[in-house]
């Protein structure tokens, strides 16, 4: 008998940046099943994201931030991109937590399918309205 395809959320894990990791946006997507480690959980708040991009490459986690500047910064671009992460940039600007966290929930599916298909490292734009635009990979 055939194992029924799986959603993703069991096979992905995703890795909230500090400017998302923590509540409503966290628990929004713990809701809809995602499994989330958030950034102050896992490294010291200050820390460099030259400093955590590596080791969340490692262990294979999808960063989520809202650091649109990240992708030109460049110890920050290198660092992702030597590490192998798959970043997903959230582009809502002027939004909360709870709005955020709905947007993400929104987007949930369509990044899934575009971490099943798409060879890391990647960057990818999360829109407000849910739409998850690979830019560069």
């Amino acid at each position: 008998m055939r194992e029924p395809p799986q959603s993703g959320l069991d096979r992905h894990v995703l890795f909230l940046d500090r400017n998302l990791g923590h509540g409503p946006v966290a628990a929004a997507l713990r809701e809809r099943g995602a499994r989330v480690e958030e950034h102050d959980q896992n490294f010291a708040r200050d820390a460099p994201d030259a400093v955590w991009l590596p080791e969340v490459g490692r262990r294979e986690w999808a960063v989520v931030t809202q650091d649109d500047r990240i992708r030109y910064r460049v110890a920050e671009r290198t660092a992702a991109a030597n590490a192998g992460v798959a970043l997903f940039i959230f582009t809502g600007r002027k939004m909360r937590g709870p709005a955020i966290g709905a947007a993400l929930v929104v987007a949930l599916p369509r990044m899934l399918r575009v971490l099943d298909k798409q060879h890391r490292p990647f960057i990818a734009k999360v829109t407000r309205s849910g739409h998850v635009e690979v830019l560069a990979g």
